[in-house]
């Protein structure tokens, strides 16, 4: 098969992670990268053997021998950075969340719907292969039908008012970083995601939420019970509860590993990752651009705008405001 040519765009330690996983898959390289900075970009090149560094972005989509274009940038920037590289043509795969808010989601949506592109939301969680035993466990009514999940994301950065995390310029904040993570998940393990029964978030003094606990119901009495945070240690752990067994899922957002106790026994499924994760969502976007496919049926358009629609009220509720 022909080596899938990727493109990405700005090289930062999430891109680099990217380039990593792209060796993993003998079918795709990474054959150019663009920055606003070219010094970075060829810096970035040499540690990853890709071949070509271009100093802008306009540069980068406008290269004829790229497949897609992987889009890495902070979350406020990516709007502008997928309309780009959709009007050059170039089917895209973006780094999550897709949208900071639900406007901008829906008009990446929209344009590529009008562009007849490929575009894909990169929450590589959903296409890891111990999810995939899990809802093998699930769909097989192992644990019975479920009642409950609890699941954690946080982690404590430094002190830092103009990174990524805690700056609301760059639509920093516990929420659209990792509690995007527990919200999918959610989505992903009952197959909706209801309006949030109830939530609390801790505003820090940058003004993004640097840590949230939310609570989701379903009709039939089901209930999420999500945290997320970037200013406090956490698990990353998650537990699926139902009527007659549970399914553990240690660091569920990168997990290689899933439990499932039921009936008085337990049951392990480990899958190691071939590099470091990200490689099965790339997997999935090739394979549906090689298909001619809009959007990936893993992970499609509606559960994006879906979730992007929860986080943007969520925000709103907490009183966070980003400059954008």
């Amino acid at each position: 098969m022909q080596t899938f040519r990727w493109g990405i765009l700005a090289p930062g330690r999430i891109a680099g992670q990217f380039a990593e996983a792209v060796t993993a898959l003998p079918d795709a390289a990474v054959a150019a990268v663009g920055s606003r900075d070219l010094g970075r970009a060829e810096a970035f090149a040499a540690r990853h053997a890709i071949p070509r560094a271009y100093g802008s972005y306009a540069a980068l989509v406008a290269d004829p021998d790229l497949d897609a274009i992987y889009v890495a940038s902070p979350h406020s920037y990516h709007r502008d950075h997928v309309l780009l590289a959709l009007a050059a043509g170039k089917p895209v795969l973006c780094e999550k969340p897709l949208g900071a808010t639900l406007e901008h989601a829906a008009a990446m949506i929209a344009a590529a719907r009008r562009a007849n592109l490929f575009l894909m939301e990169a929450l590589w969680t959903r296409f890891l292969p111990a999810l995939s035993a899990a809802r093998g466990w699930m769909d097989a009514g192992r644990i019975g039908p479920l009642r409950r999940l609890d699941a954690d994301f946080s982690f404590r950065c430094g002190w830092n008012p103009e990174s990524r995390l805690l700056n609301p310029e760059l639509a920093g904040g516990g929420l659209l970083d990792v509690g995007v993570y527990v919200l999918s998940l959610a989505q992903w393990a009952f197959g909706s995601l209801p309006d949030p029964a109830a939530s609390s978030a801790a505003i820090g003094k940058t003004g993004v939420d640097e840590q949230a606990a939310i609570i989701f119901q379903w009709p039939d009495g089901a209930q999420a019970v999500l945290t997320c945070g970037v200013r406090t240690p956490g698990t990353a752990h998650a537990r699926l509860a139902g009527t007659d067994g549970s399914i553990e899922i240690p660091s569920f957002f990168s997990a290689q590993e899933a439990i499932l106790r039921a009936g008085g026994a337990e049951e392990r499924v480990r899958t190691p990752h071939l590099k470091n994760g990200f490689e099965y969502e790339i997997a999935e976007a090739m394979a549906c651009i090689r298909k001619g496919l809009l959007e990936s049926p893993v992970l499609p358009w509606r559960d994006t705008l879906r979730l992007a629609e929860v986080s943007s009220g969520l925000i709103g509720q907490w009183g966070v405001r980003y400059p954008f």
